[in-house]
């Protein structure tokens, strides 16, 4: 049988209980998540020798994770990204939203998914899957988003050493969503390594061009000859310093890929592989895009587990989702749910070494 351990893990500034599952499989894999913005705060896994390593970066504790936080290990909603100035108009009705990130909404705004407390639906345990359901109600009108909106959030570590994150969603009054989970990802276990020795992959001919404030100006561009071109497996650091204008918007990546083939579902949209521990992760989404970040503003003041502070570039984002600011383009795919309807995403990554 695989696994969960519960712990506490403090209380908030509210005085808000928090608690910490960790999901461990047969493998010695184990992924540890805690209700507090249902932040995964460590995955374990092995290098091509065994040794086994935390590859996501995070905090030492819940205060920490309470101040400022670059959303490390989030759920994020209820709209992930950005949303141009902070408003957006549905059914005939302005909506301005709590403004984060400049003139604009950034991942939900003031207080999104990743600064409430989680309630646990159920934790269950098998031979093949370890899982923790998670829930939270956002009112009508929090952060300025219309509706009633129930999310349930499911993290199940399988016996193949994948991790899924299903997303479910209702609401009772139309209104916008967009889910996605902000872990930053060091295949080589050490944070003060940075990751433009990772080579990734990303099944996209195309990506979201933006504007100075990182908006999407409308288009959709060519990866071909830029320095977005990862339909080959190819060095983060290659061309991460490469005078583009969209690098230099970006202070490097910090942008969203058009997935390939999102008419078939849930597929293979991505890696990232580390040659010197053999550490290996794929993605697999449902979406249509996937914002890849590459830890540009990071600055060397927040701390790390053990000591010493994260720098840029320490971490890498795979936050698969819509694309930046789609209820403000008609001509992206739509982000609108509706009562009766009912949003269901999934995501998977699965950890290997080669």
């Amino acid at each position: 049988m695989m696994q969960i351990e519960k712990n506490s893990y403090g209380s908030t500034t509210n005085n808000e209980n928090v608690l910490e599952f960790r999901l461990r499989n047969k493998d010695g894999i184990a992924a540890t998540i805690i209700t507090y913005g249902g932040i995964i705060t460590e995955i374990m896994t092995p290098d091509s020798e065994g040794r086994m390593d935390n590859v996501v970066l995070g905090f030492d504790n819940l205060e920490q994770y309470e101040k400022e936080n670059p959303f490390f290990g989030a759920l994020v909603g209820r709209y992930g990204n950005r949303i141009a100035n902070g408003k957006f108009t549905l059914e005939g009705v302005d909506y301005t939203l709590e403004k984060n990130n400049g003139d604009n909404s950034l991942h939900g705004g003031l207080k999104g998914f990743d600064k409430v407390v989680w309630q646990v639906v159920e934790v269950k345990e098998t031979e093949s899957f370890v899982s923790l359901k998670l829930s939270y109600l956002s009112k009508d009108m929090e952060e300025g988003f219309p509706g009633n909106l129930k999310t349930t959030v499911t993290y199940t570590l399988n016996k193949d050493n994948s991790l899924d994150v299903l997303y479910e969603a209702t609401t009772d009054k139309t209104t916008i969503v967009n889910l996605t989970q902000h872990s930053y990802f060091n295949l080589s276990g050490n944070f003060s390594q940075l990751i433009l020795d990772h080579e990734v992959e990303i099944d996209a001919d195309k990506f979201v061009p933006v504007d100075p404030t990182l908006i999407p100006i409308g288009n959709l561009a060519s990866v071909e000859h830029s320095p977005f071109d990862f339909r080959k497996m190819r060095f983060i650091g290659d061309a991460i310093n490469a005078d583009n204008e969209q690098i230099n918007l970006g202070v490097g990546y910090d942008h969203c890929w058009v997935l390939n083939s999102h008419e078939k579902g849930y597929r293979s949209v991505a890696k990232a592989y580390h040659a010197e521990s053999g550490r290996l992760v794929e993605v697999l989404t449902d979406q249509p895009g996937m914002q890849m970040y590459t830890g540009n503003f990071l600055d060397g003041t927040l701390p790390m587990p053990g000591g010493g502070t994260y720098a840029k570039r320490s971490g890498l984002c795979f936050e698969t989702q819509h694309y930046p600011d789609s209820p403000n383009q008609p001509q992206f795919p739509k982000t609108t749910l509706k009562p009766g309807e009912k949003y269901i995403t999934k995501t998977t990554f699965k950890f290997s070494t080669k």
